[in-house]
């Protein structure tokens, strides 16, 4: 999961739906909505679905034999299922490879050598086989770094340690606050002549696992090698420099990032019978990080729009507009999936009316949010007592970074999402724990068929 900005909450917006007098217009729908739900939660061909893909693709960053394995899996999947069409949307991604194991160690004369977990950042650099040792300042803000003279940081390694907020309520925020150290830390160490980059993980929790993720460097700026270290040795680390300022710190990684190569998304639909140009999109992003089996992100999204055309066809929906189940390829780099998606979509003249991402993990749906102008906020919000029995809120929002480029050509389209529950996504997120084990069949199943019912309010009834 990358850019959570476009998971908009607009309090204004919230504010309307709570005011509008929750008197569905549509309480015959009811009956049909229950059997969505009753087969979600009954089934487990999505749950063995998210299995396989785990299991099989574990470490599908793009341009990994992993990725390569996860397209053909997700496109037997819905091959399978004898959807109207299915195929292969080629793309070319970018490749990185991490190579050998990394090493990290604190060194200190007074505290002795202690190594730490850690891991490469996505697309950095390696150090090459010597491994890199020196000095460590630590810089807890943006604000600190740049308070920096440049005599202050070159040569040395920079620890960036701000940890996420624990007072949020909710977690995406605390992520959004202290992620730059990830995504422009090393960059902006290296401008001020840094050696080297370590990073507190972006995890909510206090413990031994390293999380990894991309990392950009600037035109113009030298790469410097940048690793994570977990939450505990980040706190074990800003515990010695405050009583021993000459340790060092040394870690080796190898690795290197290679040419871009040939993937794909992987696209299925059940076409429209009533306006079949009219495309209704619902996907997540099929690549995951190399240490992860990528439950959580995204697996699970994926196969919940997966399971979106399985429910209908299950309930015996044939849709007025076409319906595209799509897994995107490339959302944790540089999003070449969600680009190629729109670009081809204006190439074949197609109109695109509304588009669901599913990229915040798959725990227990807490709200499904919509965009739309008050007008058809007053009409999303006569759907509320529909999905007042599962205890799901409808909200303003929506989007995502795949289907993002879709509004360039698009601005009238509408963008949903799923709002699950988020206190335990950034434990997970990007990190060796983000495993099959970790998804609840019921949690996953009543977000796939909130995400149903709302595709097949829309497409029924419209906004």
């Amino acid at each position: 999961m990358k850019k959570i900005e476009f998971f908009r909450f607009a309090a204004v917006a919230l504010g309307l739906l709570c005011v509008i007098p929750a008197q569905s217009q549509q309480p015959e729908e009811a009956p049909l909505i229950r059997s969505i739900f009753n087969e979600a939660l009954t089934s487990y061909e999505a749950y063995h679905n998210l299995e396989q893909l785990c299991k099989r693709t574990a470490g599908r960053i793009c341009g990994r034999p992993e990725a390569a394995e996860a397209v053909e899996l997700t496109r037997q999947i819905m091959v399978g299922m004898k959807l109207d069409s299915v195929w292969l949307q080629p793309i070319m991604v970018k490749s990185w490879d991490r190579g050998e194991k990394e090493v990290a160690r604190i060194v200190s004369g007074k505290f002795g050598t202690i190594t730490v977990p850690s891991c490469a950042l996505g697309w950095a650099i390696g150090t090459g086989d010597p491994g890199l040792s020196a000095k460590v300042i630590e810089i807890k803000s943006l604000q600190e770094l740049k308070s920096k003279s440049k005599s202050e940081i070159q040569g040395k390694i920079v620890f960036f340690n701000q940890p996420f907020k624990q007072t949020n309520l909710g977690t995406f925020s605390s992520y959004g606050e202290a992620v730059w150290q990830r995504t422009s830390g090393p960059s902006e160490a290296g401008k001020m002549g840094a050696i080297g980059c370590v990073i507190r993980s972006m995890s909510i929790e206090i413990d031994d696992f390293p999380h990894t993720g991309i990392t950009h460097y600037d035109d113009g700026v030298k790469p410097i090698p940048a690793i994570a270290i977990s939450t505990r040795a980040a706190e074990t680390l800003s515990q010695y420099l405050a009583e021993d300022k000459e340790l060092n710190f040394f870690f080796r990684t190898t690795c290197l990032e290679g040419p871009d190569v040939p993937s794909f998304n992987v696209i299925g639909e059940l076409r429209g019978t009533e306006a079949p140009n009219e495309i209704i999109t619902v996907g997540g992003h099929l690549d995951a990080w190399d240490i992860a089996e990528g439950a959580h992100d995204d697996g699970g999204g994926c196969i919940q729009s997966v399971e979106v055309l399985r429910l209908f066809q299950k309930a015996g929906i044939r849709p007025k507009h076409t319906i595209r189940a799509v897994m995107f390829m490339d959302e944790e780099v540089a999003q070449r999936g969600g680009q190629k998606y729109a670009s081809e979509a204006l190439a074949k003249g197609e109109k695109h009316i509304a588009a669901l991402e599913s990229d915040r993990g798959v725990f227990q749906p807490k709200a499904m949010a919509i965009t739309g102008n008050a007008e058809q906020m007053k009409k999303y919000a006569t759907w509320q007592p529909l999905f007042d029995p599962y205890d799901i809120k409808l909200i303003s929002g929506g989007g995502g970074a795949d289907v993002g480029p879709l509004k360039k050509l698009y601005p009238d389209i509408i963008f949903m999402g799923i709002i699950p529950e988020d206190q335990r996504y950034f434990k997970l997120h990007h990190a060796t724990t983000d495993t099959f084990e970790q998804v609840d069949r019921r949690e996953m199943q009543m977000g796939a068929a909130g995400m149903a019912v709302l595709i097949y309010l829309y497409d029924k009834f419209g906004l």
